[in-house]
């Protein structure tokens, strides 16, 4: 009997422990519940209003999405998601601005979400490398007659706008890279903070995903979104964000949970371009959130002057986003980057 009540004992603790940690995940607002409701019940707006294609990379197809501009401009700017986004999470208000001023953007699902190809056989012991996903936009040019383009990456995609920019130099115009950096396993800079591991644990583990429970996927995602935000005197549109989801959700493919080893698994295995870096001659624009609780501002300092000529927009507050209300200035000075290829084609 001892043991059956030593037994005992360790579940419930165990089970006490467990109640503690999942409901320790930073809350969702107060108006969840009613927010979600009226989104279901309104329905959702479009999110893709230009012309879609695919491209092939051997194998692996890549869906993309092309928003011309009105004018006369051939210039094209290829917009690269992060970890396990897909192209809506590069939204309207980031990208119309450049298409105002008259940029064409193509903005796609990196291999493994969205429209693009989920890789059934996908292989742990062979897998797949930033290079391979800079060679998915270089299939998107191929494909479109593209022969250079504005690359802009925001996290991963800037970890791939760099192999772009190293490895096919004669493919880009000039370079943004936004809230990455050079090594994301740098054992001189902070890695994830433990923090933001054991908050994004426990939001999984309270909202787990079972199928066709669309309300508890979009409670993740705007719990996973709300761990991204910084310090600054800014506030996240809930009802954007799972307005978003919710259109992957019923109107594309969804959410491919595996992709999450795949991506990180990529960046692993790719390592450090610090060597790399000083090679990069296109005009570089590095943009990253002075709180930014994923990739530390240490790891911008550190890799923008590895570039040469990289100019910087350091933005005191900023997380891991783009929060509206920086849009104006990123855009600014994103066009004054591209600018530079102007001068430099020029000379």
């Amino acid at each position: 009997m001892t043991t059956l009540y030593i037994l005992i004992a360790l579940l419930l603790i165990v089970g006490v422990g467990a109640y503690w940690f999942i409901n320790s995940a930073p809350p969702l607002p107060d108006n969840v519940d009613q927010l979600i409701q009226q989104i279901k019940t309104e329905g959702v707006p479009e999110f893709i209003e230009g012309r879609t294609g695919t491209a092939k990379n051997g194998d692996v197809t890549i869906g993309y999405e092309v928003i011309d501009n009105q004018k006369d401009s051939n210039e094209t700017i290829v917009l690269i998601n992060g970890h396990s986004q897909i192209l809506l999470d590069w939204p309207k208000y980031f990208y119309q601005p450049l298409v105002d001023a008259g940029y064409k953007v193509i903005r796609f699902d990196n291999r493994g979400v969205g429209s693009s190809d989920w890789l059934p056989n996908y292989d742990k012991k062979k897998p797949y490398l930033l290079e391979d996903m800079a060679k998915d936009v270089i299939a998107i040019l191929d494909q479109e007659g593209i022969e250079k383009a504005h690359i802009i990456g925001m996290s991963m995609g800037g970890m791939i706008g760099q192999r772009l920019a190293i490895s096919h130099a004669d493919r880009v115009h000039s370079l943004t890279s936004i809230m990455s950096t050079g090594y994301f396993y740098d054992p001189k800079l902070t890695n994830v903070p433990k923090v933001f591991y054991k908050d994004l644990i426990a939001v999984s583990l309270k909202y787990p995903l079972k199928a066709n429970d669309d309300t508890t996927q979009m409670k993740l995602n705007l719990a996973i979104r709300q761990l991204q935000d910084g310090k600054g005197a800014y506030t996240l549109d809930h009802k954007f964000v799972m307005q978003r989801c919710l259109y992957e959700l019923k109107k594309r493919r969804g959410y491919n949970k595996k992709v999450v080893d795949q991506h990180s698994l990529a960046i692993e295995k790719s390592g450090s371009r610090y060597d790399e870096l000083g090679s990069i001659t296109v005009p570089t624009l590095v943009i990253h959130g002075t709180t930014d609780p994923l990739i530390k501002f240490e790891h911008a300092e550190k890799y923008s002057k590895m570039i040469p000529n990289a100019t910087t927009l350091f933005i005191e507050g900023m997380g891991h986003d783009l929060p509206p209300i920086h849009t104006k200035k990123m855009t600014s000075a994103i066009l004054n980057n591209f600018a530079k290829t102007e001068m430099t084609s020029a000379n």
